[in-house]
């Protein structure tokens, strides 16, 4: 038998089942906000990634292309034949900037790609900027560069060995310009960071499980190229120009090493304040690029 209601129960029955409904509806305009309030704040984020990415940009290639003058007038006007080497060094390593550079843009490499590019830009800038810094430009480095926190390294090294970091902190303490073997003292620590970083991250057992054929030294150990190409393969990015890069960086720093430990006191003496910032800057950003590509 069905059951009867009052007229006051049958509006209270409508009156709860209204209720619910307009429950319903408010939860569901709730988790809708809650939608697009996530999606407005991913758009934000992105948006403001991609401004401070592009300001990067714009900030690297100006500091490229202006010490790219001086160096160009410093050719022109140096006479004499010190850190040639070290100089050829800096310009292979813009070359295959440039070829970097001209392959992400007609290639459109993905967004993996962004902080690595990022970064290549600022070592390119900083490889300048130093060699500038060398020869005597009292003036490279006017325009502003995004500066690296100290502690940001110092992070990176201790999760690699709880001994990097202390290596780190040494080598800064030997960058004082009243020890005429700073820039020395400083370079031979750094090389053996970097040294430490690729023997830790990339034994040779591992490289040449993931690259049997990979190049190797005269003693039968894979090459520093090769642990670099190990490091993108594992990141995913096989990209031949990436791989050139980040090995003719590495040369780059090494040959900077170079012009300090094989250097005479004449040639390689006593430096400024700028002068050593400038090399602590090029050395320090560019073990933190080595780092990002290790991931």
């Amino acid at each position: 038998m069905a059951r009867r209601y009052s007229a006051s129960q049958f509006r209270n029955k409508i009156r709860q089942a209204q209720q619910k409904q307009k429950q319903a509806i408010d939860k569901y305009n709730q988790a809708v906000r809650r939608y697009n309030q996530g999606v407005k704040n991913a758009v934000n984020k992105y948006n403001q990634e991609v401004r401070a990415h592009n300001s990067r940009v714009r900030a690297n290639r100006q500091r490229i292309k202006n010490e790219l003058a001086r160096l160009s007038r410093q050719s022109s006007t140096t006479t004499t034949t010190r850190y040639v080497v070290y100089r050829t060094s800096v310009e292979t390593l813009h070359s295959s900037y440039t070829r970097l550079e001209n392959r992400a843009e007609s290639q459109q490499f993905d967004p993996r790609y962004n902080r690595v590019l990022d970064l290549s830009e600022r070592e390119t800038a900083n490889s300048l900027e130093v060699t500038n810094r060398i020869l005597g430009d009292q003036t490279a480095g006017d325009t502003p560069s995004e500066e690296l926190e100290n502690a940001t390294l110092l992070d990176g090294l201790r999760r690699i060995s709880p001994d990097l970091d202390d290596r780190w902190n040494g080598a800064v303490f030997a960058l004082n310009p009243r020890n005429p073997d700073a820039a020395r003292h400083f370079c031979a620590s750094a090389r053996e960071i970097i040294t430490q970083i690729l023997e830790i991250k990339a034994p040779d057992a591992d490289v040449f499980a993931l690259l049997p054929t990979c190049d190797t030294t005269d003693r039968g150990n894979p090459t520093r190229r090769s642990k670099i190409k190990y490091f993108l393969h594992r990141k995913g990015m096989i990209e031949d120009s990436l791989e050139e890069f980040v090995e003719n960086d590495m040369e780059n720093i090494v040959q900077l090493f170079r012009v300090f430990n094989d250097g005479t006191h004449g040639s390689a003496g006593t430096f400024d304040f700028p002068q050593l910032n400038a090399i602590r800057k090029r050395v320090e950003d560019g073990i933190m690029f080595l780092t990002e590509i290790i991931g």
